[in-house]
């Protein structure tokens, strides 16, 4: 596997989503799966996703979740890095990962609930709020801000905008250290030119904290890595009759999972990353 699709993984954005489940609300499925709360496996220090103090998007869609469920929430907090899972879904106290990469090995995962892309953020007024891919020259000569391993690093070197660029730290302890946040503050200052950020993290950002900056998804870079990536849950290796019961929830109330995700910020795209998602709350 390249670099940067573990490094990717790494990333990935913990999102609950909001789904119902048709049946008995409380029913068990299996000897290790809660029937007495939702038990959710999360970083407490995640924003915009998760937070202790459950301000974080999919501390809200948790909510939903647990509502149609009529469950409680109950959380296990873990920063989400090396031993998560370990220490997490694998110790059996939780059962459900909101938000990791298809295809990820550590886990089962349900079918994708949405899929995000990378996106450039530049102030609404700079001459770069035009600028639609990184092959634009227009970025020539820029400083741009890029978490250091991230898929967006290969094209920006491809371009010739790495020498330039400004890197931040991919794994930290957010509850020291917040990259994207620094990012944004940077570009705020104008200490860079425009940002490169995962669309999950950097929309939600740019949408609660930094109302003059524009989210431009990359979704027209044509050679590999790709930048759009779909997200699922996950849930314990063998867990099949939970992640079929997931796997209802999400197709079920889709509309609902969207328009919840569209809210906090998060900018979503075709199964194909070609297209941003027009969604109506």
């Amino acid at each position: 596997m390249p670099a940067w699709a573990k490094t990717l993984r790494r990333l990935t954005i913990p999102l609950l989503l909001g789904v119902s489940l048709a049946g008995s609300a409380g029913a068990q499925t299996s000897d290790l799966v809660s029937n007495t709360a939702l038990r959710v496996c999360a970083d407490p220090a995640n924003y915009p996703m998760s937070a202790k103090d459950e301000s974080g998007f999919e501390n809200k869609l948790a909510e939903f979740v647990a509502a149609k469920l009529d469950l409680p929430v109950q959380y296990t907090w873990y920063p989400m890095a090396t031993g998560f899972i370990r220490n997490t879904l694998r110790a059996k106290q939780c059962d459900i990962v909101m938000g990791y990469a298809q295809g990820h090995e550590l886990v089962l995962n349900t079918n994708h609930y949405f899929t995000s892309v990378y996106t450039l953020i530049v102030p609404d007024t700079s001459d770069l709020a035009a600028v639609e891919a990184l092959t634009d020259p227009a970025l020539k000569g820029r400083r741009i801000g890029i978490i250091a391993g991230t898929p967006p690093a290969a094209h920006l070197a491809r371009h010739g905008l790495i020498g330039k660029s400004k890197g931040y730290n991919l794994v930290v302890d957010r509850r020291h250290e917040s990259p994207a946040v620094d990012m944004l503050d940077d570009l705020k200052s104008g200490e860079i030119d425009a940002a490169v950020l995962w669309g999950p993290l950097g929309g939600p950002l740019v949408k609660t904290d930094y109302p003059g900056f524009k989210v431009i998804p990359l979704i027209k870079e044509e050679l590999p890595p790709r930048l759009f990536y779909r997200i699922t849950m996950g849930v314990r290796i063998g867990e099949k009759v939970w992640q079929r019961q997931l796997n209802s929830l999400i197709r079920r109330n889709q509309d609902e999972i969207n328009a919840l995700l569209n809210e906090a910020g998060v900018p979503l795209v075709t199964d194909l990353g070609t297209e941003v998602m027009e969604i109506s709350n």
